[in-house]
């Protein structure tokens, strides 16, 4: 994976109503994590991460970052989570996860289907995506994108299992290799549509079942270290308001 510059700023705002002063300037806030030093706030430009996203396969973007008048202002991250607005689509935050180009990592890389599946073309099958992401390991360099698998000779009720993809070079693909990631299923037929809906009818005219939801030993547990400090950065984006309601 090619990295791309992107510039960045110290960020003092974290209360929440003074962060969307932040983001209607124009800026979006941001928090870089690694273990090499505690998360730090900062805030990018809104265009410009829009750029970067636009211009990306994936969200998955090797980023030379630059911190204007930090101590260290040249850092390598990945981007690890971009929050989007729910209705507009708009970029909330973003967290980058500082690596060293030495060091393997670990990232969730998208799937996709190349070609037509001999089982859709001549058989009428559907492509069914099982896994949408598979886990993956490499060195920042190596990272790809977006996994491409061809599927043009599979048929119906045939699979393309997770130990079938052959990954770039100095990818590594976790997991379960008998996981099915791709398949074509034979198309649904009118009897069987027709059962299908009958037994949707019989169960709504049935009611909900009611189930008692029983408490997991354990539940409400502290969380697990690693994302803690991070986690804790990017909520006092998020806290401002809260308080200000338990005052009034």
């Amino acid at each position: 994976m090619k990295s791309v510059s992107l510039t960045a700023y110290p960020r003092s705002l974290v209360k929440r109503t003074r962060v969307k002063k932040l983001r209607a300037s124009g800026r979006v806030p941001a928090v870089i994590y690694g273990r090499q030093a505690q998360p730090q706030p900062l805030e990018v430009t809104a265009q410009d991460l829009k750029n970067l996203i636009h211009h990306s396969a994936s969200e998955n973007i090797l980023v030379d970052l630059v911190v204007t008048g930090d101590a260290r202002p040249q850092r390598l991250v990945l981007v690890q989570e971009v929050q989007h607005h729910v209705l507009s689509g708009q970029v909330l935050h973003v967290d980058f996860h500082e690596v060293a180009a030495d060091e393997k990592v670990t990232v969730l890389v998208p799937v996709e289907s190349v070609g037509e599946p001999t089982g859709v073309k001549t058989g009428g099958g559907v492509l069914e995506h099982v896994l949408f992401k598979l886990k993956v390991r490499a060195l920042p360099k190596d990272l790809p994108e977006v996994i491409l698998v061809d599927v043009s000779s599979l048929e119906i009720g045939k699979s393309i299992h997770m130990g079938d993809i052959v990954p770039p070079p100095g990818v590594e693909i976790l997991g379960d290799k008998h996981i099915s990631v791709l398949a074509v299923a034979a198309p649904v037929t009118e009897v069987e549509e027709a059962a299908a809906t009958a037994a949707a009818a019989e169960g709504t005219a049935a009611g909900p079942e009611m189930i008692k939801e029983k408490k997991v030993e354990g539940e409400g547990a502290p969380a697990p270290a690693g994302k803690a400090d991070a986690k804790t950065a990017k909520a006092d984006d998020k806290s401002g308001d809260k308080k200000a309601e338990k005052k009034k």
